[in-house]
């Protein structure tokens, strides 16, 4: 059971437009499984250009949805962004089943780890002092690197924390400018 969260930045939600999201984005229901409850935060922003940017986050349990589109039509952005995430979706189970095959039926669910970077681009000063502007805290459960992998990019991070499965190390997957994936695995000193 999806239940909404629907914001809007520069844009009032009118009855329609919170009655179409919901309709679309209910549509994702029928991938979950039963009994499975999760809140859909959407949020709908026009820019000066009158461009409208409409995200969509569903955290769940075992996975975070999250996706993103621009475009001049609202209703057409929404629409993007529920087939975004529906080939999330079955990208994920895609995985999942073929992880169970593999491992003959350990499971190998990812958890959802949510990490914001918070990127100034001004250097401070040698008289400023760096500022942390929000904390959060998280379990990492364990799972490989290609795991990690996807989850940072059902994520839209370009990085990702997480136990490995194997060695139980805290490790770090990224993105790299040439489209690639690096690896730091952490050691104690």
């Amino acid at each position: 059971m999806l239940d909404f969260n629907i914001r809007g930045e520069n844009l009032e939600v009118t009855p329609a437009i919170r009655e179409y999201v919901e309709k679309k984005v209910q549509k994702l229901e029928r991938y979950f499984t039963e009994g499975a409850n999760a809140t859909a935060h959407v949020n709908l922003k026009v820019y000066n250009d009158r461009q409208t940017k409409v995200e969509v986050t569903i955290p769940m349990k075992n996975l975070t949805l999250r996706a993103e589109e621009r475009h001049d039509d609202m209703y057409a952005a929404v629409d993007l962004i529920v087939d975004k995430l529906e080939r999330q979706i079955r990208k994920y189970k895609t995985r999942v089943n073929r992880k169970f095959r593999e491992r003959e039926g350990v499971a190998a669910f990812l958890q959802s780890v949510e990490k914001e970077m918070s990127s100034q681009e001004d250097t401070p000063n040698d008289d400023s002092e760096f500022e942390v502007v929000r904390t959060k805290q998280f379990d990492l459960k364990p799972m490989d690197q290609e795991e990690a992998i996807l989850q940072m990019n059902m994520l839209g991070h370009n990085f990702f924390i997480f136990t490995d499965a194997e060695s139980d190390g805290t490790h770090i997957v990224y993105k790299r400018k040439d489209g690639k994936y690096g690896l730091i695995e952490t050691e104690s000193i």
